[in-house]
């Protein structure tokens, strides 16, 4: 895991081209950092805990189709 330190209105840069995404520290307060993040429309951004339940969610309606015989 690469570790950087950011204060307040500095950014990070990942990847490059029409694939970059850019990550913004928006504002600190106490333990908790707001990031702004823009990247491609056609990139999702979500957090973590969402995308594990999406990930979870597709897998179980996987699983139900080729119970019932649907691939």
């Amino acid at each position: 895991m690469l570790v950087l330190s950011r204060m307040k209105d500095e950014s990070i840069i990942i990847g490059e081209g029409d694939n970059k995404v850019e990550i913004s520290i928006v504002d600190v307060r106490g333990d908790k950092v707001r990031l702004g993040i823009i990247a491609p429309r056609t990139m999702s951004v979500h957090r973590k805990e969402i995308y594990e339940a999406i990930q979870k969610e597709k897998k179980q309606m996987e699983e139900d189709l080729k119970k019932k015989g649907i691939e």
